[in-house]
């Protein structure tokens, strides 16, 4: 007979068996290295993920999506959004769909900056990488899928 999983990792002993607290752990990591990367260029993870979403999609996205995209509020996306208009990295004009919708571009110097932004991202994602060989690499991705398709189903 197996042990109940909610049995083995409860109270202070089943902590250090818990898969949540190594996700957690990692996640603030890979947040940081970002974050101390970007720092330079006077640019938030955040503030990144809302440059790289727009390169993506040059004919412009709602704050509603960039906030999705970004997994922040759109409370927070709102601010985001206010600082990277502000320093010029991008505009905002009325949506021709709707009219309470403002779509948000990339501008050329947000372009310019994204460029060295995610040349340092992607420094940070090459460590990651390293510490991987390839059947590894592609066996976390299936690790990491099928947590989050657990989560989502409970």
């Amino acid at each position: 007979m197996t042990a109940d999983p909610a049995e083995l990792l409860a109270g202070p002993a089943g902590a250090r068996l818990r898969l949540g607290l190594e996700l957690k752990h990692a996640e603030q990591a890979m947040m940081a290295a970002k974050a101390e990367a970007l720092r330079g260029l006077g640019l938030t993870v955040p503030q990144y993920a809302v440059l790289l979403q727009l390169a993506e999609r040059p004919e412009g996205m709602s704050g509603a999506q960039l906030a999705r995209g970004a997994a922040v509020t759109p409370q927070t996306m709102a601010g985001v959004l206010a600082v990277l208009e502000g320093k010029a990295l991008i505009g905002r004009s009325p949506s021709d769909l709707h009219a309470k919708v403002l779509v948000t571009r990339l501008t050329e110097a947000g372009r310019t900056l994204l460029t060295e932004a995610d040349a340092r991202a992607v420094g940070v994602e090459a460590a990651l990488w390293d510490a991987f060989d390839g059947p590894e690499r592609e066996l976390f991705r299936v690790f990491l899928r099928r947590a989050a398709e657990a989560l989502q189903q409970s």
